[in-house]
Order: structure tokens, then C-alpha cells, then sequence
């Protein structure tokens, strides 16, 4: 990698401090992974800096190439229309810097193992006796919480919970409450909660006070929450991926 390659981890943004602070610490796992790279970090919306800021920082260090790599778990809107404009609208101000966009870390078998250990963290009970429920961020797109419940399906298969359902924290259905209140009403007496999100936030807080609303009404089930991914290091793995696959293709 030429010392004139720079790397732009782009996040979505949140009013949360602590959001910001499991951002920076997967930042700051990618440092370490990744020794030698110039790595900044910006924001689409509610946090600084913004992308247009962290592009100006790694173009007043002199890159000629910048691989932007999206902190995003599917393909929504913000990959699809919010990134690219934000990406087009620098490089049109900056034409001699390339400028290169990277997948979405989606649910690759690291991912999936990143998922099972955080689940395997906190639930230690009869697996075949318990219920998971993974819930998603949730998407206009279709495509992405189809991968949801393609994701509980795997998690089944791989760690033998008796059965599954899917939810989402805004946008598509079912909401996470109501998911959860369908899920109560199988005959199982211990519910497992994975929300499949990168960061804590609006949506991670919104998971947890609805099992917190369907757990009083249900005192009879246990429910388990287990931690979203943060800085697990499968998950800095899969950004190195990600990263190594827009350099290799520099080549």
C-alpha cells in the first residue's frame, strides 16, 4: 500500500456519546490490525466530524487515494444514495484524489461467528428449550431484512436454539415490541434478544426498553439480551477484509 493511500471509516452518525466511543474503539482495533494505514473516521449525520471533514483531513496529508469503507451492516438508503453523494461530492471538489467505496460488512461467516459469541456470552441455558429472537435495524429495503432472517436461521443451525423469530427496531415490521410480544406467546419459557447492530444508540436503547415492557408483562419468561457487536475482533476483522479487498483491487 503506497503511504499516499488513505482510509476513511464512514460511520452513520449518532447523538449518543457512547455510540461515538465503541466507533472510535473499532477505529482504534483497526490501527492496530492494520499498522502503517492512515485511518481517519467521519460521520453522515448527528456527529463530528462530518465525512466532508475527514475527507479534508486525509487530502491535507497529501493522499491521492482514499478508500472509504462504510461502518454499515446491509445495503440501505445510506450505501446506496447518502454515501455515494456524499463520496461524488468530494471527489468532484478533489479530482485528482481517487476515490474507492467498500462493501457492506453483511452477514459473512464472520459476522456470524462475531453474532453466536456475543449470544454465547450471555445465554447459558438449554438451547434447545430457548428462543431466539434476532432483531434488525430495519430497512425500506426489502433485500436487507430478508438477510435478518437469514441470519436467525443460521444462528438456529449453528447453536441449536428450539426455535426463532425476526424483528426490527424502525422502520419495517414487526417492530421490536410487537416481535416480542408474538414471541411470548410460544411455549417456550426463556427468550433470547440479539440486536444485530454494529453501535449503541436510539435503536439499541429502543430494543432494550421493549423487552424490558414485554418482560413485566411476562414474568413467567426469562429474556436474555445479549450485547450488540461494538469491537468484537471477528467484526475488526471483517473491516480489515473489507479494506484489503479495495487495495487489492488498486493493484
Amino acid at each position: 500500500m503506497t503511504p499516499k493511500t488513505g482510509i476513511m471509516i464512514c460511520g452513520h452518525g449518532s447523538r449518543d456519546p457512547q455510540a461515538r466511543v465503541e466507533f472510535d474503539r473499532v477505529a482504534a482495533g483497526l490501527r492496530v490490525r492494520l499498522p502503517n494505514r492512515t485511518i481517519a473516521t467521519g460521520y453522515l449525520e448527528f456527529a463530528q466530524p462530518d465525512l466532508r471533514a475527514g475527507f479534508e483531513a486525509l487530502a491535507a496529508q497529501g493522499v491521492t487515494r482514499i478508500l472509504a469503507q462504510p461502518a454499515m451492516l446491509f445495503t440501505g438508503t445510506h450505501m446506496k444514495d447518502d454515501l455515494p453523494a456524499a463520496i461524488g461530492d468530494f471527489a468532484a471538489r478533489h479530482p485528482g484524489i481517487e476515490m474507492q467505496f467498500g462493501r457492506e460488512l453483511s452477514a459473512e461467516p464472520k459476522m456470524l461467528r462475531a453474532a453466536a459469541e456475543r449470544i454465547a456470552e450471555t445465554d447459558s441455558g438449554p438451547r434447545s428449550e430457548t428462543l431466539l429472537i434476532v432483531v434488525g435495524r430495519g430497512a425500506r429495503d426489502p433485500a436487507a431484512n430478508a438477510h435478518v432472517a437469514g441470519i436467525a436461521r443460521q444462528l438456529r443451525e449453528t447453536m441449536g436454539f428450539g426455535a426463532i423469530e425476526t424483528s426490527f427496531a424502525g422502520t419495517a415490521d414487526p417492530l421490536v415490541e410487537p416481535g416480542l410480544r408474538r414471541a411470548a406467546q410460544r411455549r417456550f419459557h426463556r427468550i433470547v434478544v440479539f440486536p444485530y447492530l454494529l453501535f449503541t444508540g436510539v435503536l439499541s436503547k429502543r430494543v432494550g426498553a421493549a423487552v424490558a415492557a414485554v418482560a413485566a408483562d411476562h414474568p413467567a419468561i426469562a429474556f436474555v439480551t445479549a450485547q450488540h457487536f461494538r469491537d468484537h475482533p471477528l467484526v475488526i476483522d471483517c473491516f480489515a477484509d473489507r479494506i484489503t479487498e479495495m487495495e487489492d483491487s488498486g493493484d
